[in-house]
């Protein structure tokens, strides 16, 4: 199988859009494709973030999407890899590991000065993925959220 990887274009949003709600419902989100399409459109025609995508034989098997925010210590942008998936039935061909490569390239072709990204303790696969591909379990800060309802 050819796996290739690329950024997204808007002609990719109607199989994005089941890729990312397969992704959303993965985490315990209601289905809403009408709403999921609209918020894919805005990222990528506004260009507030990234996406990036894996395909197999004209089928988008994966994406990962990365958001834009800043180090001010070390005053360069830094990527928020915020979403990584790929289709239950593509896994474990390598699409992942492919995806990350290609968002760590784009890292350094932005000049940025690093990706971040945090994923649940209890997402093993996930957890040995990014510790295979040399992200680092930061031991020295708490990361906090606060979310508005």
């Amino acid at each position: 199988m050819d796996t290739i990887v690329r950024t997204a274009v808007i002609k990719d949003i109607d199989q994005l859009t089941i890729l990312f709600e397969a992704y959303r419902i993965f985490y315990g989100m209601h289905p809403d494709a009408k709403e999921a399409r609209k918020f894919l459109e805005e990222r990528l025609t506004k260009g507030d973030s990234v996406i990036i995508l894996s395909e197999c034989n004209t089928i988008i098997s994966g994406f990962l999407q990365l958001y834009p925010i800043f180090s001010s210590t070390k005053m360069k942008r830094l990527w928020l890899l915020n979403d990584l998936f790929v289709d239950k039935e593509l896994r474990r061909k390598g699409c992942s590991i492919k995806l990350i490569k290609a968002a760590q390239e784009f890292c350094i072709q932005t000049n940025a000065c690093g990706l971040l990204l945090e994923t649940e303790k209890t997402n093993f696969a996930a957890n040995r993925l990014y510790q295979k591909l040399d992200f680092q379990v930061d031991q020295n800060h708490n990361y906090y959220t606060w979310i508005s309802h």
